[in-house]
C-alpha cells in the first residue's frame, strides 16, 4: 500500500501516517491506538485491525500470532447533560 492510502476510515489516518508512528517506536497495536486513535472510531477497528497488523508483522519481521489484537471496549452513547440533571431513566 502507498503512504497516501487510508488506513483507518473512522480515524481518517494513512498508511504512510501509521508507519511515521511506528519508525518513531509505537511498535504495537495499543500503543498506536493511544497516540494516533486507529481503531477507536465507531467501527471500532473491525475496517482497519487486520491491515495495521499485517503491516506491523512487515516492519517488525514477526509473524500475526506474535501480535496483540488490542481490548475490544464497547461503543459508548452520549447522554445529554440535562437528561442526567432531570434523572430521566427513559431516555
Amino acid at each position: 500500500m502507498t503512504d497516501d492510502t487510508i488506513l483507518c476510515r473512522c480515524e481518517d489516518l494513512t498508511f504512510g501516517e501509521v508507519r511515521e508512528w511506528i519508525n518513531k517506536g509505537y511498535n504495537n497495536f495499543e500503543e498506536l491506538k493511544r497516540v494516533c486513535r486507529i481503531g477507536m472510531g465507531a467501527c471500532q477497528g473491525k475496517s482497519c485491525r487486520e491491515a495495521l497488523l499485517k503491516e506491523l508483522v512487515k516492519v517488525k519481521g514477526s509473524s500475526i500470532s506474535e501480535e496483540t489484537t488490542g481490548v475490544y471496549r464497547p461503543l459508548l452513547k452520549p447522554v445529554k447533560l440535562g437528561t442526567l440533571a432531570r434523572g430521566d431513566l427513559d431516555d
